[in-house]
């Protein structure tokens, strides 16, 4: 690469990132459905003809922003998980959790992108897949090594839930069982549903010490998914 062609790339990478972080700031400030590429063209001292041969439309500047924040969140919860991979099933699983909790906190206007309100007039399209699940897949993953190594306790389904548990599991896990892959989608909703609660406000003057809560609420989670039984025990089919 030229020192040309090197210095533009660089520039287009500093300007791709100071448009991102403008626009992270009308989130926060206004939230997503009043974002307006005009807004962060006029912030930074941009023509918005200059702005839109960075994202073409206001869309693409959601997308990127909702990718960066999947993808913050899963290297945050990968990166937590890698610390304890010599645990136990359950550990790692509240591992994860509180890592998740512990982002949302921390990226309160990004958790609010990714999970809280749908924008108006916006459809995620098929490029936000892999980055929003990253964390499914890494609890999945840990499911998936304790039903290989000791078992998981599993949860007898009603007869009508049966034909959409064997199509969850068939789709999403096909190496686990359909308990299984049932049980693990319900505690990924009331993940979410307890980060939400938290950083929404909805446990003011309900709970006070919120870690603790939270910790005890994630082993909750990590039994209703099966991982009940300590490594010695031996499998549970």
């Amino acid at each position: 690469m030229s020192t040309a062609r090197g210095a533009r790339a660089r520039a287009r990478i500093e300007v791709t990132a100071a448009i991102k972080d403008e626009a992270r700031r009308q989130l926060a400030a206004d939230g997503a459905a009043k974002l307006s590429l005009r807004a962060v063209a006029r912030e930074l001292g941009m023509v918005s003809s200059a702005l839109y041969r960075y994202f073409p439309s206001r869309d693409d500047l959601l997308t990127a922003l909702i990718i960066d924040a999947y993808d913050s969140l899963g290297e945050t919860a990968e990166a937590a998980h890698a610390e304890v991979a010599g645990a136990d099933p359950r550990e790692r699983w509240i591992t994860v959790c509180t890592a998740v909790r512990r982002w949302a906190l921390e990226h309160p206007q990004e958790y609010t992108l990714i999970y809280g309100s749908p924008v108006p007039g916006y459809t995620a399209p098929e490029t936000t897949i892999p980055a929003a699940a990253r964390v499914g897949l890494l609890l999945i993953s840990i499911v998936r090594d304790a039903y290989q190594d000791t078992g998981v306790a599993r949860t007898p389904l009603p007869a009508e839930l049966k034909p959409e548990a064997r199509r969850m599991a068939a789709e999403l896990a096909p190496d686990l069982p359909p308990e299984a892959v049932t049980a693990l989608v319900a505690a990924w909703a009331q993940l979410y549903g307890l980060i939400g609660f938290e950083l929404f406000g909805q446990f003011h003057r309900v709970v006070e010490d919120r870690e603790a809560f939270f910790r005890h609420a994630a082993g909750r989670l990590a039994h209703e998914v099966g991982l009940v039984f300590p490594r010695a025990e031996g499998p549970v089919e």
